[in-house]
């Protein structure tokens, strides 16, 4: 669900169709808007998290978010957040550069009546780097595939992930914790794969 920059085969249909802006939807797979539409702009290098990812995801956190603090760093089409709102999270941090897609995202929380959504249009490093360390349970990491961003996004995050809580990843390659040496005492708890996107549920080795 991140904007990634420069397009590549993975992206070939956003980055085709994507110039005029064009709408599409996004679809609330569980929860209290479970079924809901929402709208997405069709950006270059924009890809919503698909639904069959999303609801992997959630059967792994266990359906219900309630109370939890979630960071959707690369918000990109909100997918996720939006799908954690809606389990119950009690808080919900979307960080959004583009100002056109964070724009979207304000709509789709104003459409929803989501006051525990917040919407950032900012960097997402710059933004995380400045966060309270602890200060999220669940930490959505989606960040544009090519650049030379998820390793330097992961040394960011994980300091904000609360005890017993969870990094989620979407990468366009198996990740390896040991490869990445702020994962230090990581392990990845569940992987899965759709496509050239491979996603992971990561938690930390003593949070049993």
């Amino acid at each position: 669900m991140s904007r990634s920059a420069p397009p590549s085969p993975r992206n070939a249909r956003s980055a085709s169709s994507g110039r005029g802006g064009a709408v599409h939807t996004v679809r609330i797979i569980g929860g209290d808007w479970k079924r809901t539409p929402l709208p997405v702009l069709d950006l270059d290098g924009l890809r919503p998290t698909p639904d069959r990812v999303r609801e992997t995801l959630f059967n792994w956190l266990g359906q219900r978010l309630d109370g939890q603090r979630c960071l959707d760093l690369f918000a990109g089409s909100g997918a996720l957040g939006f799908e954690a709102a809606s389990r119950g999270a009690a808080r919900v941090l979307m960080v959004e550069r583009s100002p056109r897609a964070a724009a979207q995202l304000r709509a789709n929380q104003a459409r929803l009546a989501a006051p525990a959504v917040e919407i950032a249009e900012a960097d997402a490093l710059r933004l995380a780097a400045g966060l309270t360390p602890g200060s999220f349970d669940v930490v959505f990491l989606d960040p544009p595939f090519g650049d030379d961003v998820l390793g330097r996004a992961i040394g960011l995050v994980v300091p904000l992930v609360a005890e017993g809580g969870f990094l989620y990843v979407e990468s366009g390659a198996p990740l390896d914790p040991a490869s990445e040496p702020a994962l230090a005492g990581w392990i990845v708890a569940r992987a899965g794969r759709a496509g050239a996107v491979f996603y992971h549920l990561l938690r930390r080795e003593n949070d049993e």
